[in-house]
């Protein structure tokens, strides 16, 4: 009677059977259960999963992940109007080219005696972003934005020592959220009204709630709905002479043409990266970024990698390293003000990329596109009957509400109607602001042509 073949599993290390009783004999363990014992019995899973046979060479694997993949469908022939945080901007074959080299994708940590290239590259990412932001301190990115603005509050309330911060109602739901969830239990979040008409922060509402015990003020510039805060040296003032510190959130490619937030009294700017270079890439990738002046106060709370330059012992030579390292969690570890993990220093770099191919014109040429084209779309969209656009009687740059309620038609309905022309609509904004009625978030950027609007503007004429 002959033995059965055990299997052996070419992409699973160790599965020979005789290889993996060595190592249970090793470590003492009577059989592989031995490692789940502190899982409860209920849990675990007792019979053999239903999986198909094993794929014993390369060639039918290939095979079989490619026909799985073959099912997809890609977005490469739909219009996309989709914005509301993660947009779709041309990313330069460039920004692909350098984020993939070896020495920068497989690059996890390392020490400034070894790594020059990458912490140049993110010293050199920041020094442009500070010329862009006109600050003085630039971070290595967090994981996001929403990271980033909470991350600001929460430096702002250990600077002031208060434990509240005010931020605009027109924030999306999801900021809210995770800024809500990131800064408990030491600050409490408290939203302020806005205009209905124009959308921008209500004064009244700030100077009523703003006060000794508040910490931050956060409102953002241009704002989630599209549109510009055009008040930001009342707000910071009324912020300012309340001991408070005032934090904006920007939109880092619309700053070739709006005036940087720090002129308008920002003490803390903070925002996303993702517009400068990185795809979509199913809602990421994702950055986040944080700038200051070059005060002691800021910097020692920041909680990030910050990256300086020092000359070195050999004359005309210079390193790339740490500033302040000893205030981070890397050194403090528990006691670290807030722990730092992997973060996405890739971005950074490729962000630095995006801005060094720009260059100051060049940002100057693409928000100026981008208004161009935003505003166009508004004044088409206008014209079609039952539809108002845009809500909020202000200036927009690249996003702006559009309203249906005239049309008998909710926002998912003509939504899934301009699905079957292959164009993505607006964000539904029924849920996060129910007081603007039927109404969805669009957004037009510099890769929308003008045949790319008329387009849009001709099939909503043909849904509603």
């Amino acid at each position: 009677m002959s033995k059965e073949r055990p299997t052996v599993y070419p992409y699973i290390p160790n599965s020979v059977s005789t290889v993996k009783n060595r190592m249970l004999k090793e470590v003492g363990a009577e059989s592989v259960d031995d490692f789940f014992e502190d899982i409860p019995e209920k849990l675990r899973l007792k019979k053999k999963m239903n999986l198909p046979k094993p794929l014993m060479d390369e060639c039918s694997l290939r095979r079989h992940v490619e026909g799985i993949l073959s099912k997809n469908k890609t977005c490469q022939e739909y219009l996309n109007f989709l914005g509301a945080g993660c947009w779709q901007h041309y990313v330069p074959a460039v920004c692909d080219e350098v984020n993939q080299r070896g020495e920068f994708l497989t690059a996890y940590a390392g020490e400034p005696y070894d790594d020059h290239g990458r912490f140049q590259a993110l010293f050199e990412y920041a020094s442009m972003m500070g010329e862009l932001l006109d600050m003085d301190v630039v971070n290595v990115p967090t994981y996001d934005w929403l990271q980033a603005a909470a991350t600001s509050i929460c430096m702002a309330s250990r600077m002031t020592g208060r434990r509240e911060a005010l931020v605009s109602g027109t924030i999306s739901a999801d900021k809210l959220s995770k800024i809500r969830d990131y800064c408990k239990p030491y600050v409490e979040v408290k939203l302020l009204d806005y205009d209905t008409e124009t959308g921008q922060l209500d004064l009244n509402s700030l100077e009523i709630n703003v006060s000794s015990k508040t910490a931050a003020v956060y409102f953002e510039n241009p704002s989630y709905l599209g549109f510009i805060e055009i008040d930001g040296d009342e707000i910071s003032k009324i912020v300012h002479d309340h001991g408070a510190i005032c934090i904006v959130g920007v939109d880092p490619i619309s700053l070739g043409i709006l005036t940087p937030p720090v002129q308008y009294g920002a003490d803390i700017v903070c925002g996303d990266l993702q517009p400068l270079g990185m795809h979509m890439q199913f809602g990421g990738g994702h950055a986040g970024f944080i700038a200051t002046r070059d005060e002691e106060k800021y910097v020692m709370e920041y909680p990030s990698r910050l990256f300086g330059i020092t000359p070195t012992m050999v004359e005309g030579e210079y390193g790339f390293g740490d500033v302040a390292y000893e205030r981070t969690s890397f050194a403090l570890r528990e006691k670290g003000k807030e722990f730092v993990g992997t973060a996405a220093a890739l971005w950074g770099i490729t962000a630095g990329v995006y801005l060094a191919l720009m260059g100051p014109q060049g940002m100057q040429d693409i928000g100026k596109g981008i208004m161009q084209r935003s505003r166009y779309a508004m004044t088409q969209i206008s014209k079609i009957d039952g539809i108002r656009c845009p809500v909020f009687k202000s200036t927009h740059f690249k996003e702006f509400v559009v309203n249906f309620d005239g049309t008998g038609k909710t926002v998912s309905e003509i939504n899934k109607a301009l699905l079957r022309h292959k164009i993505f609509g607006g964000k539904d904004l029924l849920k996060e602001f129910p007081k603007l009625g039927n109404s969805a978030l669009y957004c037009v950027t510099e890769i929308h042509t003008k045949a790319d609007i008329d387009r849009l503007v001709y099939t909503l004429k043909e849904v509603v």
